[in-house]
């Protein structure tokens, strides 16, 4: 049976249609599938992320949550040029940074750490300063043995950093580093193998690393321990947020990622990375 010519072009202007409705439909579908959430910036808060990521995609299996370090200063540059949907930082926004949100997620600090092997148990804030600004160089000068110290900082553009020098109030000109290092865990591995090294981390990373037999001891800062439960009670002195950065209110996708980050469903993967839930 022949078709008249304008039935046979009808039919093929319906199948054309279905097709170009289907292949649109298909593309809205990719679209969704791989929608990106793409986060930067501090590598204390990058473990913890990418940890409630994994989270978060099984119960959104459209989307992906890609997680990259680089330190607070790329996070908070990264969410100013919108080159990420979400920056991390390890602390707070200062004064030039009123132009983003912050969107705290958990507490952590900042702790003083040496190995295992190294005597010296705890140090008052004027002798790590003193360490820091090269003006105390052997241990014995701090009740350790007779060795000269090696100083480990941490480079430019880190939170961890500027949380260390506003606290123990050090003048950043005046350290002659030994060795720097950028995310947490360089310091860690670099104190760990050095028996006359000292650094400063992370709470929450060194406490990791203790309870996974990594040779590092947590100092005391003036009588103080370093610990989450410290931090917890308010008792340990140099604390911080970790916060989640956006400029402006964030999109949808980011706003529920940043929802679940503050929400109690991820406190078990807050206490499990050695930080501290907030009180919701």
């Amino acid at each position: 049976m022949r078709w008249p010519r304008r039935a046979a072009t009808l039919l093929g202007f319906i199948g054309l249609a279905g097709a170009v409705l289907a292949m649109t439909s298909c593309s809205r579908e990719d679209d969704i599938a791989t929608h990106r959430l793409v986060l930067t910036g501090s590598s204390t808060v990058a473990p913890l992320v990418a940890e409630i990521g994994k989270r978060f995609e099984s119960l959104h299996p459209n989307v992906r949550v890609d997680v990259q370090t680089g330190g607070s200063s790329r996070g908070i540059a990264d969410a100013r040029r919108g080159t990420a949907d979400i920056g991390m930082a390890s602390r707070a926004l200062g004064d030039t940074e009123s132009d983003l949100h912050e969107h705290p997620i958990a507490r952590d600090g900042v702790c003083i750490i040496v190995h295992v092997d190294n005597p010296v148990g705890t140090l008052s804030g004027r002798q790590v300063s003193g360490i820091y600004a090269n003006r105390i160089t052997n241990w014995k000068q701090v009740g350790g043995r007779d060795a000269d110290i090696v100083v480990v900082n941490k480079a430019e553009g880190r939170a961890t950093l500027e949380v260390f020098l506003a606290h123990f109030d050090v003048d950043r000109r005046s350290i002659r580093p030994d060795v720097v290092i950028g995310d947490n865990e360089q310091g860690v591995k670099t104190v760990a193998g050095n028996v006359d090294a000292i650094g400063y981390v992370s709470v929450g990373t060194a406490e990791y690393g203790t309870g996974h037999g990594v040779p590092i001891r947590l100092l005391a800062v003036d009588g103080v321990p370093a610990s989450t439960s410290a931090l917890a009670d308010g008792s340990f002195p140099v604390s911080r947020p970790l916060n989640l950065v956006t400029l402006g209110d964030p999109a949808d996708t980011a706003r529920t990622f940043i929802n679940y980050c503050q929400s109690e469903d991820v406190h078990d993967l807050i206490r499990a990375q050695y930080f501290v839930p907030l009180a919701n």
